[in-house]
């Protein structure tokens, strides 16, 4: 007879389960949350970090929020897909900007852009199918692929190559297990474009492998030196039935305190997805619902003016960046972030210490100049910093100023 006291004790079990336990924390947003900090602390810090416009969102989106919380109808539930007027002005907005024909039911509005990327994966991918990531990269996608049973396939462009992958990358990447390529043009981190050449020639290449394409088009809106912004399935609009697009009203209408976003696809995987958003979240805040639709119908005048401020500061931004010993830096042409390769400031030691990655990089001019920007390792392509242009004029011109010192001492 065995007793109690015969039993081999089980083995102790982590308190965190593996799956949660090995997410990496956003590197974007722990670099923000440092930067807020040390201010709160008092140190003059200034932080190039997060990718969040620093204008109010405009009047007429606030106006219609305002309204919206005093009208008993958006006290309640609604449907988990989005509001149907929401729906359709996405989908409204999508057939004008991308070429292409969209339909409500194609449509699911989510709690915010990183809950549709989160959604795309979780509704796609099985245990061990792979996803060709080109790299530098957004530090979601990876962890998101992850926590689906995932395995990403980083694909490196670097700065020779405007950080953007050649066809012959992807195909050589490219195995029997491969489910999906992920793009994001106009891209986080580096601001890059993909040109129509480009996308049609991958996306072709999608569809004769029968690749599902993610296609995160976020930064649509903000494009420079009139180079257009276009959509992979305007090019090739067979990928229809393969193809999800990701959206948002955060970076282009001011609205990243919001959290509304949205999802494009077939409706039998838009379906998919809303199943599981029904057990995950439920509908989107519907006074935040109410708000994007005046964003997507409203005037476009806000818009411009913010854009043509971004692009003012972009080439602030380049000017700058370029004075800073070691740093090379392409010019980007869409979203609000510039990506130096910063190859040349390592090796060395500042300031007492011995710099030898971006990582430590990024440490010591955080220490050292009270400037805050994230390092490359968190994209996937180490030897380079990431400073978003999303801030106003004077700090950005004295915290690269500040690098500068630093870097010529």
């Amino acid at each position: 007879m065995t007793t109690d006291d015969d039993r081999t004790p089980a083995p102790a079990r982590a308190r965190i389960s593996q799956r949660i336990g090995s997410i990496a924390p956003s590197a974007t947003l722990a670099v923000d949350a440092t930067a807020k900090a040390l201010k709160a602390a008092g140190r003059p810090v200034i932080g190039f970090g997060a990718g969040e416009p620093d204008f109010p969102t405009p009047a007429h989106i606030v106006d219609a929020a305002r309204e919206a919380v005093a009208d008993p109808v958006n006290h309640r539930y609604s449907p988990t897909a989005g509001l149907p007027a929401l729906r359709q002005a996405v989908a409204d907005s999508a057939t004008a900007m991308d070429g292409i024909t969209v339909e409500p039911g194609q449509v699911l509005i989510t709690n915010g852009g990183k809950q549709a990327v989160y959604q795309a994966f979780a509704t796609l991918l099985d245990p061990g199918d792979e996803v060709l990531l080109p790299a530098p990269y957004w530090t979601t996608y990876p962890e998101a692929i992850r926590l689906a049973g995932g395995h990403e396939v980083p694909v490196l462009a670097g700065a020779d190559q405007g950080y953007l992958p050649t066809l012959a990358q992807l195909e050589a990447a490219r195995t029997g297990a491969t489910r999906a390529i992920l793009l994001c043009s106009p891209s986080n981190p580096t601001g890059a474009v993909m040109s129509a050449d480009q996308l049609r020639e991958i996306g072709q290449w999608a569809l004769e492998h029968d690749l599902w394409v993610i296609s995160d088009e976020i930064y649509q809106h903000l494009t420079y030196d009139d180079v257009p912004f276009t959509s992979v399935l305007g090019e090739v609009p067979e990928l229809a039935e393969t193809t999800l697009v990701l959206g948002g009203v955060a970076k282009t209408y001011a609205m990243t305190g919001w959290r509304v976003g949205w999802m494009i696809g077939p409706k039998d995987v838009i379906a998919a997805a809303t199943n599981l958003q029904s057990h995950l979240t439920s509908n989107v805040n519907n006074v935040a619902q109410r708000a994007a639709i005046a964003a997507l119908t409203g005037p476009m005048e806000p818009i411009r003016e913010m854009r043509e401020a971004f692009d003012r500061r972009r080439r602030l931004m380049v000017d700058k960046l370029s004075q800073v010993p070691g740093f090379t830096v392409p010019t980007p042409t869409g979203a609000f972030y510039a990506f130096p390769d910063v190859a040349g400031a390592l090796g060395r030691e500042i300031r007492g210490t011995r710099v030898t990655t971006s990582a430590e990089l990024a440490a010591v001019i955080l220490q050292e100049a009270e400037v805050a920007a994230v390092p490359g390792e968190a994209f996937g392509a180490p030897g380079h910093l990431r400073f978003s242009y999303a801030l106003n004029d004077d700090d950005l011109v004295e915290g690269i100023d500040r690098v500068i010192a630093l870097l010529d001492s």
